[in-house]
């Protein structure tokens, strides 16, 4: 990260006391902008924890229930789904397919957490029979933001930062949605051109879809979030 590169932010924390705390290379190198513990990036799957966290205080509400079955909230889902529950998709035991696989390879456009429901609805079918094997799920945390949508009656991105975001002060941490809400302190991602250059390449077509991979964060922001699993729990211990 020394020079003029895409850069990274750095926090050591040991027993909660911050003895590293620093930036590397820039956040965004056509604005020439430094990397900072303030900078936010996109957390990519770290997101999932904040998922499961929502869906958690819905149960302590007592909104749901972790061994719901998928298709009381998710209806459209077709007969193959029904033994899955929400335990199944926290736990990637649930067997869905993975969204990715139903994507057109030439897909461009962004997919959101509504389009996964979509491609999971035309396909009959899973990996396994649910509880009885483990795959890793970006389909089952995307789900699981519209349980929250549903079960909350709030848009998944107000969900987390008015139960979760705020409350903790972590007040630039975001669901980012484009249109809708911003990033501050953004970094961008960028890969190495052919000729050696960084291009940005920072949005995919599945860099939309919130539940498993669209939250913004900070060092700064996750401390706090630490803090809070360890010191001031936001979720009550009777929580699994």
């Amino acid at each position: 990260y020394a020079g003029d590169g895409p850069g990274a932010a750095l926090l050591v924390l040991p027993d909660g006391e911050a003895v590293v705390r620093r930036g590397y290379g820039y956040a965004d190198l056509e604005g020439r902008v430094r990397a900072a513990p303030q900078t936010n990036f996109r957390l990519a799957s770290i997101s999932k924890q904040f998922t499961a966290a929502a869906v958690l205080l819905l149960a302590e509400d007592g909104v749901l229930r972790l061994d719901d079955p998928l298709r009381r909230w998710l209806p459209e889902l077709p007969p193959a789904a029904g033994a899955v529950t929400l335990h199944h998709l926290l736990t990637h035991t649930s067997g869905l397919v993975d969204y990715e696989d139903l994507m057109a390879p030439d897909a461009t456009a962004q997919v959101r957490d509504a389009d996964v429901l979509r491609l999971l609805a035309a396909h009959d079918r899973l990996y396994f029979a649910p509880g009885s094997d483990y795959r890793y799920s970006n389909s089952g945390y995307a789900l699981l933001a519209l349980v929250v949508e549903r079960a909350s009656g709030m848009r998944y991105a107000r969900f987390l930062r008015e139960r979760i975001f705020l409350p903790l002060e972590m007040r630039d941490t975001v669901a980012f949605e484009d249109g809708v809400s911003a990033v501050a302190h953004r970094a961008y991602g960028y890969s190495r051109g052919g000729d050696g250059a960084w291009v940005r390449t920072d949005q995919s077509s599945t860099s939309a879809v919130l539940g498993d991979g669209g939250i913004y964060s900070s060092i700064d922001d996750l401390a706090k979030w630490d803090a809070a699993l360890s010191d001031d729990p936001l979720l009550s211990g009777a929580s699994p």
